[in-house]
């Protein structure tokens, strides 16, 4: 039998390819502080015996200190398995024992996975050499798979026994290797894979856990006069919001349009899984990195990408109204013209997999060229037209050659956009740390009988789904709820409320103009949903259901933006949308009392994520392409001849 030390040094010299963990990293890791650890989920309890014998918890052992754990078991023979781990522990023990003042708030901790030969005299061989030092490093095991099972599942370690043909176990172990960062509080906060576990990751995650200015990592701090509070989204909303307009002692509360920022390290978002939110499924030829991301960004706020040199991305997905719009029911594009849907949220757009209200694209990477192609929204002639017009701005030049060691194509530009919206992950709202972190307190008693009432009589599961380890709050399906015949019947009420501005409505007349030709023009072309994709008459009036993630800052709401508030919204459903040939039987009265309602309301509004206001200071931070007449780089100046 070896010490784990020997193991470790004699993974070092192995003929395989090695993980990153052995080597030297290859990029700068993020400074401890300047990022966010948001919370997985509760790091749960289980019965296990010390390398004395003694029978413990596993919270025993946690005390009040941050936990780095891995699972493993002491034959293991994969030198990028339970070697590596044991070899990364060993480097962030030797560091931190020379740093008292973190590494004394630091437990190292085995569990074995192999009860049956792992017993505590094996564990105390297996660590022996360790007990010295600042960093308590301890080393498990559990009496029996009676034990270990539950807390494997709490865990989600998976492993296999290995057998031969005959069923005579062969003594190795199939596994994921998988090292989990606990905090305090007895939350998982990370969980690093192969290619993620490198002592200096892993030291400066627990650096940010112990900074004073972060909260116990998950409050980012001050940035001028703007701090990202711990609700995380008090920069969450509209430029101009006028309620009481009309008063005489009104003013404005327009934000001032200046770019106050504070960059974060977007490929944390990426590469650490939040609570609520499943891992991130990126395809397989996409390989992300900071340089990706960053020239993604510059170009989704670049106004010099639409045709006009007036429209970004950025100005339709507004990141202080949750990357929607909250001022307009519909978008406006390239020269006022009229997008005839509103404008959804990108926030976790990474998990989807189809796109748009009609669902006519399946990836990120093909949905960018939909707006950026659109007559009413940036209104490029041809992909090539807008390859050429990168190709003339100047700070441009070797971005994208840098990040794909290639030019600006159809293929790159994709990438580019798509590698930022990757990043735009939010979760660990108020929900999932009462629901998925139990957190008895997180959310009120008001929110919790609206979960009842979303779960039970109110019937939104149904199409808004609450998965075991995750909510998307979506079917990702497309249902006819009576909107877009409205819409397309043209059915006025005799009074309507019409916004004027956020905060801002008043009531119309609709016989005004309902019966007058003069306002024929004005009246929108009928929107027929998947129906406009399929041709089947029975997809008439079909919408993608939305994800309900952040809903409290992205209205208004419906695919036309026809309903202001997630009262109005309840309201719809609980009449049971609007009657027509093909309305989906999902849809019917709820019977919902006042309060009821209310309830409901309360409990969408904790599905905020708790990094927004970061991501909103991130996006401030970004260059604006904006040019004028007497700029010497003004594409109009400088396009290529055709």
């Amino acid at each position: 039998m070896f010490s784990s030390y020997t193991i470790a040094q004699d993974a070092t010299y192995s003929t395989e390819i090695l993980a990153p963990g052995y080597t030297k990293l290859t990029f700068e890791a993020p400074k401890p502080g300047a990022y966010t650890l948001s919370s997985y989920k509760a790091a749960k309890n289980g019965n296990i015996i010390d390398s004395s014998g003694s029978s413990k918890t596993l919270h025993d052992i946690y005390e009040n200190k941050i936990i780095l754990l891995n699972f493993m078991y002491s034959t293991c023979t994969d030198v990028n398995g339970c070697p590596l781990a044991t070899a990364v522990f060993h480097k962030i023990r030797n560091i931190l024992n020379k740093d008292p003042s973190v590494g004394k708030n630091v437990n190292l901790v085995s569990l074995s996975f192999d009860p049956q030969n792992d017993t505590h005299d094996v564990m105390k061989l297996y660590g022996s050499g360790t007990s010295s030092g600042v960093v308590d490093w301890k080393f498990l095991t559990t009496n029996s798979y009676k034990d270990l099972d539950p807390i494997l599942n709490n865990y989600s370690q998976r492993i296999i026994k290995d057998y031969d043909e005959n069923g005579k176990y062969l003594g190795s172990i199939s596994h994921i290797l998988r090292v989990f960062l606990i905090d305090k509080d007895k939350q998982i906060r990370n969980i690093y894979s192969v290619s993620f576990l490198h002592s200096d990751v892993l030291i400066n995650d627990i650096k940010t856990l112990l900074d004073p200015k972060t909260k116990n990592g998950t409050v980012v701090a001050s940035t001028g006069d703007i701090t990202i509070a711990e609700s995380g989204a008090k920069l969450a909303k509209p430029g101009d919001y006028k309620e009481g307009y009309t008063s005489d002692n009104y003013s404005t509360k327009a934000q001032t349009l200046d770019r106050h920022g504070k960059a974060a390290d977007l490929i944390t978002n990426t590469t650490t899984q939040q609570l609520g939110l499943p891992k991130i499924s990126i395809p397989k030829d996409t390989f992300l990195t900071r340089e990706k991301i960053a020239l993604g960004r510059k170009m989704f706020f670049d106004r010099r990408l639409s045709h006009t040199d007036t429209i970004s991305c950025g100005i339709c997905h507004v990141p202080e109204m949750g990357f929607a719009h909250n001022e307009l029911r519909t978008a406006v594009g390239t020269e006022g013209r009229s997008v005839p849907r509103n404008t959804p949220t990108i926030l976790n757009a990474a998990f989807l997999t189809r796109f748009f209200h009609d669902a006519r694209e399946t990836s990120l990477e093909n949905q960018v060229w939909g707006p950026l192609l659109n007559h009413n929204e940036m209104a490029n002639p041809s992909p090539g037209y807008l390859i050429n017009k990168i190709n003339a701005i100047p700070d441009y030049k070797g971005l994208f050659e840098e990040a794909y060691g290639r030019g600006a194509s159809i293929d790159t530009i994709s990438r580019a956009f798509a590698a930022y919206e990757y990043s735009l992950l939010s979760g660990n709202s108020a929900f999932d740390r009462w629901y998925y972190g139990k957190e008895r307190r997180a959310i009120s008693d008001e929110a919790k009988e609206g979960f009842k009432i979303f779960t039970g009589k109110g019937s939104c599961i149904t199409c808004h789904l609450i998965e075991e380890d995750f909510a998307l709050f979506t079917d990702e399906k497309l249902h006819n709820t009576g909107i877009g015949y409205k819409a397309s019947m043209h059915v006025e009420p005799p009074r309507k409320k019409v916004i004027l501005a956020p905060g801002l409505e008043i009531e119309v007349d609709t016989t005004t103009y309902a019966n007058n030709s003069a306002f024929a023009n004005e009246i929108s072309p009928n929107d027929l949903g998947l129906y406009t994709i399929t041709q089947d008459p029975n997809d008439r009036w079909k919408f993608k259901t939305p994800s309900l993630r952040n809903v409290q800052i992205t209205g208004p709401y419906m695919h036309n933006g026809s309903l202001s508030t997630l009262k109005d919204v309840v309201e719809f459903y609980n009449k049971g949308g609007i009657k027509n040939e093909v309305l989906s039987p999902l849809i019917f009265p709820l019977n919902l009392s006042e309060k009821e309602m209310n309830y409901l309301v309360e409990f969408l509004k904790t599905l905020t994520g708790s990094n927004i206001d970061e991501l909103i200071l991130d996006a401030k931070a970004a260059p604006i392409g904006e040019i004028s007449l007497d700029d010497p780089n003004w594409f109009h100046e400088n396009k290529p001849k055709y």
